[in-house]
């Protein structure tokens, strides 16, 4: 926004295969409407959904997703 002064800006640095970086503090409002905040400096939002701390990321995009059945084929085939 033209008017904003620099102050009220928010930095957001997306990584590719990665969380999104946000200078905080912050409050994040999640699907169901409950909000949980954090303090500190920056964040690390999970964008992979496979964190056990959603809304924060804990590094499990870093381990492998487990595959399909389709992409790990049927079992038996010959």
């Amino acid at each position: 926004m033209p008017n904003d002064s620099p102050e009220r800006r928010l930095r957001i640095t997306a990584q590719r295969a990665g969380p999104l970086l946000v200078e905080g503090p912050v409050e994040v409002t999640l699907d169901d409407g409950t909000t949980v905040s954090s303090d500190r400096f920056c964040v690390a939002l999970c964008t992979c959904r496979r964190s056990r701390t959603y809304p924060w990321c804990d590094t499990s995009h870093r381990r492998p997703a487990r595959p399909s059945r389709t992409q790990s084929g049927a079992r038996g085939d010959i």
